[in-house]
């Protein structure tokens, strides 16, 4: 039964694209309605809730003093892990996370890292010996779609208000955690020959691929991530970017950079 639901939903979307329209009336290239809540954890040193649309995506920062890797003794370390909660998708099950997850949780640490939005040398408290440690804990409440780039969003919303705990530590005063970029996510799908941006589950569902593209405040693309069995052809990918380097440019400055 669910495999005939689906083929129904895949014709009347693919009817709707012949005509130039979306299940929900947007443009191909409108992004839904997004907000974000600071510090709505209490007790994490940061904090943001993302509303993309009906998704909705909790991103909880929290810091301690560690040792830093061996390679990079005079630098903070960043971990990043994603929980998928039961409750927010059919497919979503309890235990340890699954390729969802960890696809999730290395796009969302691939884009903080590679765009250096965090300064890591000045999380140094004494080379070789302590550093300290950067947990961004990401938890997917509600999967109505594109939970990457909401993921992305709350991640960097939560970093830019969090504060690093030092007082707590006997480390002197607290301050705020040093950024010096802001990352930002956008994903298209390819369906039938047709992008779309911020799919909904439903587009998602019937994609013939997906492409995911992180660039910074200048424009610079720090990650890319493509998933699905289809192809894009080279005019489709520079599209993509342009569109994307558009849409993240938009979010920034509307929603982060005040």
């Amino acid at each position: 039964m669910s495999s005939v639901i689906s083929e129904i939903k895949k014709d009347f979307i693919y009817n709707l694209l012949i005509k130039g329209e979306r299940i929900d009336g947007r443009k191909f290239d409108q992004y839904r309605e997004i907000s974000i809540e600071r510090d709505v954890i209490r007790k994490a040193e940061g904090s943001a809730l993302v509303k993309l649309g009906s998704s909705q995506v909790l991103v909880g920062v929290k810091m301690q003093p560690g040792e830093p890797f061996q390679d990079s003794p005079n630098r903070g370390v960043i971990i990043t892990n994603a929980e998928l909660v039961p409750l927010a998708s059919p497919s979503f099950e309890p235990g340890p996370p699954n390729e969802v997850g960890i696809e999730l949780a290395r796009l969302v640490d691939r884009g903080v890292r590679e765009s250096k939005a965090v300064d890591l040398e000045a999380l140094c408290i004494e080379p070789g010996k302590k550093v300290w440690i950067v947990f961004i804990d990401v938890h997917i409440l509600d999967d109505c779609g594109n939970i990457l780039d909401a993921a992305s969003l709350g991640a960097i919303a939560a970093l830019l208000c969090t504060k690093v705990p030092a007082s707590r530590f006997g480390l002197g005063e607290d301050y705020i955690l040093p950024i010096r970029d802001i990352p930002i996510a956008t994903t298209a799908i390819e369906f039938s020959d047709v992008l779309m941006f911020d799919p909904g589950v439903e587009e998602e569902a019937i994609a013939n691929t997906k492409l995911t593209v992180i660039t910074t405040t200048n424009g610079d693309i720090c990650g890319m991530q493509k998933s699905g069995t289809g192809m894009l052809n080279p005019e489709q990918v520079y599209r993509i970017i342009d569109i994307a380097c558009e849409k993240a440019k938009e979010i920034r400055e509307k929603f982060l950079e005040a």
